[in-house]
């Protein structure tokens, strides 16, 4: 099959968050199974890529297209993609496809794709990845573009993936037909997991002793993650317990002067240990050294570095506000969003005995729900299924 993907940002730009590594995971797979896979996507970034642009890059047997935006400003504040370019290639070649696959619909360059889709009569799969929620984020200008493209982008497309039950509601919410939904989970490409870095590399580079007990974080320094709850819970697990840390990992996204300001009321400076964003084998090596991974989000559709942490052998905690935590209360560890719970449930699994009877059921379970090929395949199926409507 000829299919488009379409994504507001593509590797390199993992600053974006886990929707690159997601749209990345699932076009390589479905070229290694023979399908001819093109990726549109743009060179915005918090910084513009340094890609080749306007035309295509072979990436792994993938083929993408970088449109060049005219404000990088625009496309990182406000999500309004300028690719001029796209607009001249779309309309000569939508009809090379047989199915689109539109990831989160909320951006320009979803809206000018679907309306081409729409014009040519192409099949079109939307999968909002977290994007639809009204709760957070700018509130007005999501209602704005929703009424003049965004509900018509969804109501009209011809199946619409959703990662949870909740957000199956959402898309209800907006008037779409429920007999089009199919809840999917993100994938994990475990062979990425099958050679990760030894213990201690973490550790040894920023100073961290081997005494410690490392609770990370590991996300966009976002208010959205909950950051503030999971400081003011570690400065109480300070006075309780002795030799830990606690490592925050991630690029800004808005909240790092606050996140400063917080470690230094808290007095839990010199027990904190901020090291930007992390990619590749540094990241690996975070999940690797830590002795429980925390995901404390305010909201939180998924998840994806919860299976990272858990292909890496590290025991996870996540708020009840994460779509994941349906996953994690099967053999591991879900608080609700309440500061002493959470400092509770750390205080448990920092002292647990049984973790290495959990920390294998929890990656039998990414193998069996989670893996990259399970996944793939529904999604597949998804697509078989509307190119036959065609």
């Amino acid at each position: 099959m000829n299919i488009l993907q379409v994504s507001h940002s593509f590797i390199p730009c993992y600053d974006s968050g886990g929707v690159v590594r997601s749209v990345y995971t699932l076009s390589k797979e479905l070229a290694s199974r023979g399908h001819n896979v093109t990726v549109y996507t743009t060179d915005g970034c918090t910084k513009r890529l340094d890609v080749e642009k306007n035309k295509r890059v072979d990436l792994d047997g993938v083929n993408v297209y970088y449109f060049s935006n005219i404000s990088n400003t625009l496309r990182m504040r406000f999500k309004i993609a300028t690719p001029v370019h796209l607009l001249r290639v779309t309309g000569k070649t939508i009809k090379n496809y047989d199915v689109i696959h539109i990831h989160e619909p909320r951006t320009t360059i979803a809206w000018i794709v679907s309306y081409y889709a729409r014009k040519h009569k192409i099949p079109y799969v939307v999968h909002a990845r977290g994007s639809l929620t009204l709760t957070t984020g700018r509130t007005n200008f999501k209602k704005v573009f929703d009424l003049l493209f965004g509900k018509k982008t969804i109501t009209e497309a011809s199946k619409l993936v959703a990662l949870t039950r909740d957000e199956s509601k959402q898309y209800i919410e907006m008037g779409a037909d429920p007999e089009k939904i199919e809840v999917i989970p993100n994938a994990i490409d475990l062979s990425l997991y099958e050679s990760i870095p030894s213990q201690g590399e973490l550790r040894e580079k920023y100073g961290i002793s081997s005494q410690d007990k490392i609770i990370l974080f590991l996300g966009r320094l976002n208010k959205i993650k909950g950051i503030d709850l999971l400081l003011e819970a570690f400065a109480e697990i300070t006075e309780e317990l002795d030799n830990v840390r606690l490592v925050i990992v991630g690029p800004d996204d808005g909240y790092q002067q606050k996140t400063n300001q917080l470690i230094d009321e808290l007095g839990i400076k010199d027990k904190t240990t901020c090291t930007g964003p992390l990619y590749e084998d540094d990241k690996l090596a975070a999940y690797v050294d830590a002795d429980v991974y925390v995901l404390p989000s305010r909201y939180e559709i998924f998840g994806n570095t919860v299976l990272e942490a858990c292909a890496c052998g590290t025991p996870v905690i996540v708020t009840d506000r994460c779509g994941v935590s349906d996953f994690v209360s099967e053999f591991g560890y879900v608080s609700s969003f309440d500061k002493k719970e959470l400092k509770e449930t750390i205080i448990k699994v920092l002292t647990d005995p049984s973790l290495p009877k959990t920390i294998n059921e929890q990656q039998e379970l990414l193998k069996e729900r989670f893996s990259q090929k399970v996944i793939v395949s529904e999604i597949e199926n998804i697509y078989k299924e509307v190119a036959r409507q065609r």
